[in-house]
């Protein structure tokens, strides 16, 4: 072999010499491998500190805790608190080599802090990995997100799967931009037409911390008023966040506010913008390059710098309760960040909820309305049609349209697009008095009443009695009625009535942003509804019961909200803009729509829910899961001596092949659900009990639930636990 090298080499003495150099340099030249994950096995840990306390990411309740690490004096430097790090997890106390502890997976964690002693007294494992040493988590952040967990007997590993958008290392190695200088204070411009509209954009571009309810006027002026409020804050040197419905919402805004202020001023934080842009929105915000925050419920645990504002849009829309454990709602965390951050806190809608009421009632914020006079320039003329009036009318019972509602289509269309909203199939009726229409409520717990199978006999949907006497309470009628369901082939009807106009819809699959000016018909389910240029003509809102006879306790108030929001989009009455409902005229909702009261409204259902008990006044909670599981986990729970429970009682089983509600019971399972009641104030107590509960009984292997990722054992019965549910019947 030595020849052959000889012979090749021909005489060459220098070649050897010269690829051994190549060698060298290729070397120096190449990137240092990135260390594996390892256990630092007889490894130096670092001089100062030497003990990380991690959140790791399990996900189950009885882990809610930090767990102390040691740490390499090699990763001394990038182990800061907030950084993502990777640990083993779940190694025995026998696994001991070199006075370091071996074994066990490796899992992502957060670096919470460092620290001199560990309270552990045996040998600790190390830090595998510091992944980045990008500080994610702030101390701010942290609190926030404990807050949000106590609040809704979650996990705090949960929340921050929330709070914290996965990594991307191509996003993170970019920089983010300088930031801009601090803008001027935006005019008043159509704030003025409020109350105290000037009033609080001035206090916002002063420094302070101004709360308020805000009723806003008809009219799509609502998206500019959120970016002058954004834009006062801004003026004050610190940071501002908004939080919408939808993504067509955060477009508008967005539209607003780079016309007010122009880019690179806000970020816009959406779960549809995919993974590597938001999360370098995301990171900008978070370095401090954008003070100001747009986006979905995705975006309610944003990292604003000094924040002095946070928004929230229309807080009655299902979409900014969030899917996901421990399913926290967008208002209650903007309520803690208020609170926390001791910044300003704007709540607006066009309608008006019961905790938006609530606020009002109890000091906490100040209303912010529009004079009476303001508000009827800015409005819709409301026109009813209700049972007595359907039934006079022939047309309505040949083509299932009132007289009326035809004459306000022909009259729209000569001026522009008229909008049909149309109520979603699927909602379940409720039973109510045939005479007053008063919804049927249990004389136990005020429950709404349900017909089971084809008897007479009533049963409570809360507390499950039975009631085989009722009567009305309002009017001393016995008699019920199942409410009405809408109408599946209103389009189709539309279009074959009108044949020479074009027929628009707008729904699930296929939601339109906006529409022309030009004549046409626009068929939408709530929620859906597109803006017009110009404003509709008029709308029509059939079939009102299919709203308001859902069996929920919240279907006044949810029937009213999405009926402004259609009516919103119509031109104000002294332009001829004309809106009929078909609905009883002399039920509240109704009412509250055509006087265009919905904060009158919602102080009223507040009042009765004081009376009755009933959320928001009270705290309450849900336990669903198969009945014998219910039954276990409330035997084990140790509540507040004040708690009352309702129930169990069973759930709708979910037909096969049909898409599965959030807690609702997996297709062709029969569950059960028990709701937990406690007076105001002890909220708190509910969600220790709670938690404590369900991290006991996951600690045993019994089981997992309330939408953990995971479980202290074999999964054998699962229960869901929520703290204020959505739906209650």
């Amino acid at each position: 072999m030595s020849s052959e090298n000889g012979q090749t080499g021909g005489g060459a003495e220098g070649a050897p010499p010269e690829q051994l150099a190549l060698i060298r340099e290729s070397v120096r030249k190449a990137k240092v491998p990135k260390a594996k994950p390892r256990t630092w096995r007889g490894a130096a840990l670092a001089k100062e500190l030497p003990v990380a306390r991690v959140l790791v990411d399990k996900g189950v309740l009885h882990l809610d805790r930090y767990f102390d690490y040691a740490v390499p004096e090699e990763l001394d430097a990038d182990a800061q608190p907030g950084v993502r790090v990777r640990v083993r997890f779940g190694a025995g106390r026998h696994r001991v080599r070199e006075g370091r502890r071996e074994g066990g997976g490796l899992i992502d964690g957060f670096l919470v802090e460092r620290v001199a002693e560990s309270d552990y007294s045996g040998p600790l494992a190390a830090l595998a990995q510091v992944v980045s040493p990008e500080r994610v988590l702030s101390e701010e952040l942290l609190g926030l997100a404990r807050a949000v967990a106590d609040r809704y007997a979650g996990g705090l590993a949960d929340v921050l799967q929330l709070a914290v958008p996965p990594r991307s290392a191509r996003a993170e190695q970019r920089p983010s931009p300088e930031p801009l200088p601090v803008p001027g204070v935006p005019e008043v411009a159509s704030w003025g037409r409020y109350e105290r509209g000037a009033a609080f954009l001035e206090s916002l571009a002063a420094g302070g911390a101004p709360r308020a309810v805000w009723n806003a006027l008809p009219g799509p002026e609502w998206s500019e008023e959120l970016a002058r409020a954004v834009g006062a804050t801004l003026a004050s040197g610190r940071g501002a966040l908004v939080v919408l419905p939808d993504g067509r919402a955060v477009a508008r805004v967005d539209a607003a506010l780079t016309s007010l202020m122009g880019e690179g001023r806000h970020a816009v934080l959406t779960a549809d913008a995919g993974p590597e842009k938001r999360y370098r929105e995301w990171l900008a915000v978070r370095r401090g390059s954008v003070r100001a925050v747009v986006g979905t419920r995705a975006a309610m645990f944003a990292p604003v710098r000094d924040l002095g504002l946070v928004a929230l849009w229309d807080d009655g829309d299902d979409s900014h309760s969030e899917q996901h454990a421990p399913q926290p709602h967008a208002r209650e965390v903007l309520l803690l960040r208020a609170a926390q951050d001791k910044c300003g806190f704007l709540l607006g809608s066009w309608s008006c909820t019961v905790e938006a009421a609530q606020l009002v009632e109890s000091g906490w914020a100040r209303p912010l309305v529009a004079g009476r006079e303001q508000v009827r320039g800015a409005a819709p003329l409301v026109r009813t049609v209700g049972d007595g009036d359907l039934a006079r009318d022939e047309a309505a019972r040949a083509a299932r349209l009132p007289t009326l509602a035809w004459q306000a289509v022909r009259e729209g269309l000569r001026h522009g697009p008229v909008l049909v909203q149309v109520p979603r199939r699927g909602y379940v009726p409720r039973m109510a008095c045939a005479n007053c229409r008063a919804p049927a409520r249990c004389r136990h717990c005020s429950g709404p009443l349900e017909a089971r199978g084809s008897g007479a006999d009533l049963q409570c949907g809360w507390c499950g009695r039975d009631e085989g006497a009722w009567h009305c309470p309002e009017c001393g009628a016995f008699r019920l009625r199942a409410q009405v369901v809408g109408a599946r082939r209103t389009a189709e009807e539309l279009g074959r009535a009108f044949p020479a106009v074009p027929v628009r819809t707008s729904g699930r699959e296929h939601v339109l942003d906006t529409v022309p000016g030009t004549p046409s018909l626009v068929v939408s389910t709530p929620g859906a509804e597109p803006v017009a240029e110009g404003g509709y003509a008029a709308a029509l809102l059939l079939d009102g019961w299919a709203m308001l006879g859902r069996p929920d306790l919240r279907a006044g108030e949810d029937a009213l909200r999405r009926w402004i929001a259609a009516a919103s989009l119509v031109r104000p009455q002294r332009v001829g803009g004309t809106v009929v409902v078909v609905a009883e005229p002399t039920l509240r909702p109704v009412q509250a729509l055509v006087r265009w009261d919905p904060v009158g409204h919602a102080v009223r259902e507040l009042a009765e829910r004081a009376e009755l008990g009933f959320p928001p006044v009270s705290r309450m909670a849900s336990v669903s899961g198969s009945g014998e599981a219910v039954a276990e986990f409330l035997r084990a729970l140790e509540l507040p001596p004040e708690a009352e429970v309702l129930g169990p009682v069973p759930l709708p089983v979910t037909p096969v092949g049909r898409p599965r509600r959030v807690g609702a019971p997996p297709p062709g399972e029969h569950w059960e659900r028990a709701l937990i009641r406690v007076p105001p104030g002890r909220g708190a107590a509910l969600a220790t009990a709670l938690k404590a509960a369900q991290a006991a009984r996951m600690a045993r292997g019994s089981g997992s639930g309330g939408g953990s990722r995971g479980g202290g054992g074999e999964a054998v019965e699962r229960v869901w636990v929520r703290i204020d549910p959505a739906d209650i019947g």
